[in-house]
């Protein structure tokens, strides 16, 4: 289902000659999952989650339609998430140059799909399936194939699986993630709590690339709720709390409501980026599930290999207490 607008009640027809103009969006087809009072909006640039609301109660940060996603919001992320420091890597000792997308820091960023339009492979009424291919190319000498499907569930929770697969002849390295910012509703950000239950987070450099790892601390121990607008973080976090095989990171109002990031055991790491920098909110909350953290290509921490013909797939999710 694309993605729609309604017509108004009365136009006159010069007016109505411009709303019966397509509707166009920057970030390609938009994708419309309804399921009771939720509602899901997928793009198909980057196979983004645009919107996820409950009730008419946003639960993700969105933006217009003439606007690519602002930091990143809700893309997803392969074959690799975060960043490869100075875009480079060794292959079998073979130095590998990937192409320079962070300017500023002079790093690679959000792996080789934030700009490719995905191609539908499958839509019902409560769920679709997005596809598109890295080809082999300099810096990543490899062909596989990511395939992102978004569903309402029958709680009216939004699943989202993730799929890499290697249609290379020899084994390819990979990290998974995606780039949700979460929000409930109207609700100020500085008023929120995040709680994010992990034991280790990684300590990067000026240019976020992690040089080792520490016992979480001090203003980032956030396993028992820290108020957001005390909040300025960029961090990975592992180490997870897992309960029943999920760890829940969740942001809780004032008056109980909640909205939580879900991730399975496929997903090691969570990045946790709260800023003031996103248009036209004082603080957004970005919390990232990843299978691996920033500069895995040179670190092999979290870095997983496919076989050719292997498939690999993590899950996460948003639910909402409302």
């Amino acid at each position: 289902m694309q993605y729609g607008i309604a017509m108004p009640a009365s136009v006159s027809p010069a007016e109505n000659s411009r709303e019966s103009a397509p509707r166009r969006f920057a970030t390609g087809r938009q994708f419309e999952l309804r399921r009771g009072d939720a509602l899901a909006v997928v793009t198909e640039l980057a196979a983004g989650l645009r919107l996820y609301s409950r009730g008419g109660v946003q639960l993700t940060e969105s933006y217009g339609d003439a606007e690519i996603p602002p930091g990143a919001t809700g893309i997803t992320l392969a074959p690799w998430a975060n960043r490869v420091d100075g875009g480079t890597w060794h292959l079998d000792s073979k130095k590998q140059q990937l192409d320079i997308t962070e300017v500023s820091r002079n790093n690679a960023s959000h792996g080789l799909l934030r700009n490719t339009g995905y191609a539908l492979v499958d839509e019902s009424e409560f769920s679709v399936t997005l596809e598109a291919t890295v080809f082999p190319q300099h810096g990543y000498p490899f062909q596989v194939r990511h395939l992102v499907k978004y569903e309402l569930d029958d709680n009216l929770d939004l699943r989202v699986s993730q799929t890499l697969v290697n249609d290379s002849q020899s084994e390819a390295p990979f990290v998974l993630g995606a780039h949700p910012y979460l929000r409930l509703g109207d609700i100020a950000p500085e008023d929120l709590i995040l709680t994010v239950r992990a034991a280790t987070r990684l300590v990067a450099d000026e240019r976020l690339i992690p040089r080792t790892s520490v016992t979480v601390d001090g203003e980032y121990d956030l396993s028992a709720g820290s108020g957001v607008g005390g909040l300025d973080v960029d961090v990975a976090f592992t180490d997870l709390a897992f309960d029943g095989g999920v760890a829940r990171h969740v942001l809780t109002a004032p008056d109980g409501r909640s909205v939580s990031l879900e991730q399975d055991q496929g997903c090691q790491y969570v990045h946790v980026f709260v800023t003031d920098t996103f248009p036209g909110r004082s603080k957004a909350v970005a919390i990232e599930p990843m299978t691996g953290p920033a500069n895995a290509f040179n670190s092999g921490e979290g870095l997983r290999w496919l076989a050719p013909g292997e498939a690999f797939t993590m899950n996460w999710g948003i639910t909402a207490s409302l």
